[in-house]
């Protein structure tokens, strides 16, 4: 799998104002690892927007639990659509969106190609239980369970 993504921990996932929602799972899984209640982690690290929980961004514009050197400080309960990155929705559907993915992350090979990445990324969200259908998750970044047919389909060719 290292193949389509190989991540570089270079925070460039990590910076940008909103993108980090919180799902139900993800907000169990985080207060767990931080051993904190889910109106303390709200207080702390969250905001709500919308509907929806997001990770606050520091002053550096980054998330607030990543950090320059180290990485990512709640890895082992980060939320799905961090887990998930690169291989959300846009980049697999559109090969132009995995362009500009791959002008902005190190970790995803110049030369992959569209269709296996989109072999690698299905397979890889699939095995990690990563494709959701629910509202509670992100903008749809994950909501890919229409795409498994042409995960079928590869793998009946192989």
């Amino acid at each position: 799998m290292k193949y389509a993504f190989d991540c570089k921990c270079c925070g460039h996932c990590c910076e940008g104002r909103g993108g980090i929602v919180v799902s139900p799972d993800d907000l169990a899984r985080l207060c767990a690892h931080l051993a904190v209640s889910e109106t303390e982690f709200t207080a702390r690290w969250g905001e709500i927007r919308g509907e929806k929980l997001h990770v606050r961004t520091g002053p550096d514009g980054s998330c607030i639990f990543f950090r320059s050197g180290t990485g990512c400080t709640v890895h082992p309960a980060k939320p799905d659509i961090c887990r998930a990155w690169p291989y959300f929705r846009g980049n697999l559907v559109d090969a132009e969106s995995l362009a500009m993915a791959k002008d902005f992350c190190p970790g995803i090979p110049p030369k992959m190609p569209h269709a296996a990445f989109v072999r690698e990324g299905l397979a890889y969200l699939s095995e990690k239980n990563l494709i959701k259908s629910a509202a509670t998750y992100e903008a749809g970044a994950l909501q890919v369970s229409d795409l498994l047919p042409l995960l079928a389909e590869n793998k009946k060719k192989r």
